[in-house]
This record gives structure tokens, sequence and C-alpha cells, in this order.
């Protein structure tokens, strides 16, 4: 099975909506929306969940109010400004606030403090009109979204491996950090979406960097290109410089908007010279992966 991550530097470079132009132009795929911290790409795909799991990860410093003797120990221990007390004097642990180290836990006389298991979000298993699909929702101000991220990508192996799927399509989150990391390690290739402008060039350096680390072949798409012509120019010097490969330019296009407006990728919403453009650069990664 060979596996295809989209990524790019920084968010709004357009990943998500290639990503689906990607699923709708492939055949025999599962897809995987490893962007846990802000999932967007159900938005295009319209799954119907069939599976839905919780994710629980870490622990969250949970008060007995009842068993609270207001002594302010916790308060005083805890690092983090985690502990509050409420209007009757009782204390609390802001679950916002909580970076779950047990300090608290192990300071209160009375031992009226619970450290349970926490339930940081869910992931889903789901029928997309272009397949099957793993995809998840990380909670507010959780984390541990590169587990989360490394959940969804087992279970989307699994499922492909289970239905004879020969390719995984992974929508990646933008950046370098850990769920970016936990999206890409042991992949085929990536797709880095960029766009010409500074911070554009300055972040797809950064995650062509992560690539050569991993040693993981990267292909760069310059989206919008024709906005600035020489950016795009610039980028594509410096994806040679760094040892990858630019694999393609995509204009700007008011369709992509209006393809989101509907709910629906590019390619199912217009033809023209951008769709045949989006295809043939589908049509290159597909002489890559072989």
């Amino acid at each position: 099975m060979k596996e295809i991550v989209v990524i790019s530097g920084k968010g709004g470079t357009g990943k998500t909506s290639i990503t689906g132009c990607f699923a709708a132009l492939a055949e025999n795929a599962v897809l995987a929306d490893c962007d846990v911290d802000a999932a967007d790409l159900h938005m295009l795909l319209a799954p119907e969940v069939i599976k839905k799991t919780d994710f629980i990860s870490g622990h969250e410093a949970v008060v007995r109010e009842d068993d609270c003797t207001s002594c302010g120990i916790c308060m005083e221990k805890c690092k983090f400004g985690a502990i509050e007390v409420n209007s009757e004097g009782k204390y609390r642990v802001d679950p916002f606030g909580c970076e779950g180290c047990m300090v608290c836990v192990e300071v209160c006389p009375v031992k009226a403090i619970d450290f349970p298991p926490n339930h940081c979000g869910e992931w889903y298993f789901s029928h997309t009109r272009f397949g099957p699909m793993v995809h998840a929702k990380l909670g507010v101000a959780q984390e541990n979204s590169g587990k989360l991220v490394s959940t969804v990508r087992r279970e989307a192996t699994l499922k492909a491996k289970e239905l004879g799927r020969d390719l995984l399509i992974v929508d990646g989150p933008p950046g370098i950090g850990c769920p970016v990391i936990a999206s890409i390690t042991g992949a085929t290739l990536l797709v880095v979406v960029t766009e010409p402008t500074i911070s554009g060039k300055h972040d797809m350096k950064r995650v062509l960097e992560l690539a050569n680390h991993f040693s993981i072949p990267a292909y760069v798409i310059v989206n919008k290109w024709d906005i600035n012509p020489g950016m795009t120019g610039e980028i594509e010097a410096d994806v040679v410089n760094a040892g990858a490969h630019p694999i393609g330019r995509i204009p700007y296009d008011r369709a992509f908007t209006v393809s989101q407006i509907n709910g629906r990728t590019l390619v199912e919403e217009t033809t023209g010279a951008v769709v045949e453009n989006i295809t043939t650069i589908w049509e290159s990664v597909c002489q890559k992966l072989k």
C-alpha cells in the first residue's frame, strides 16, 4: 500500500482543497484527515459516520467539593494557576488550565482530588462518495493531537488492508510540529502545497527540512502561482536547492471558493484549464508512486 500525505508550511494555502481533488480523482483509495486540530476535509466530502470512538489520552485533576476542606494547598502548589475558588469557598480545577502534572493530587491532605482519564475528542470511520474515510475531532483546548493523528493513520491503514485498497490519501496538518511529524513518518511521499508569499516561502522551506530529516520524497505545488510569478520562481528554485521537486502550478481561480461553498471538490464543480491542471498534477503524483 502506498501513502500520500498532503501538507503545507502554513494554513490557508489550499491544502485541503487539493486533497479533496485528489480524493475525487483517485481510485481504490482510503482517505484520512489528520488535521485534527482544525479538521475540515469533511466539509468537502460530507462523510456518513459509521462508527464513532472516544479518544482518551492523559489525565485531568478533579476536586471532589464535598470532601474538600478548602485548605488551599493545591492552589499554592499548582504552578499553572489551574486551581480556582468558587463563590462558596470551594476549590475546583480549571480543565483548560490543568496540565495533568498530578501535583495537586499528591499534596492534598485529605485526598479529595481525583485524577481520571481525560476525554480529548473523538475519531470516526465514515463512508464518502469517494471511498472510506477516517477522521477525528480534537476537543477545545485539548492536547495530544499527535497521538490522535497516529490513531487516525493507524485505523486508516488497517481499514485499507481490510478492504484491499492500495492507496491511502492523507490530509495532514500545517506546520512542522508534533501532529505533522505523526502524519508523515513512514509515508511514501509528501505533496507540499505552498503559495507565492514571503510567509509561504519561509514555511515551505521548514517543511522541506523536515521531509529531508525523515528521508521522505517531497513534491511541491505552488497554488495561486499567478498572483506573484516572481515569487513562484524563487520558491521553485528553493525547492530544487532543498533536494525536493516542483510538481506543478495551480492558478488563482474563484471556482475554488464556489466549490467550497457548495460542499464539493473543484473537479466535481467545474471544468476547464484549472481542472486539467490539477488532473495533470495528480497523474504526475501517481507516476512518482510507481
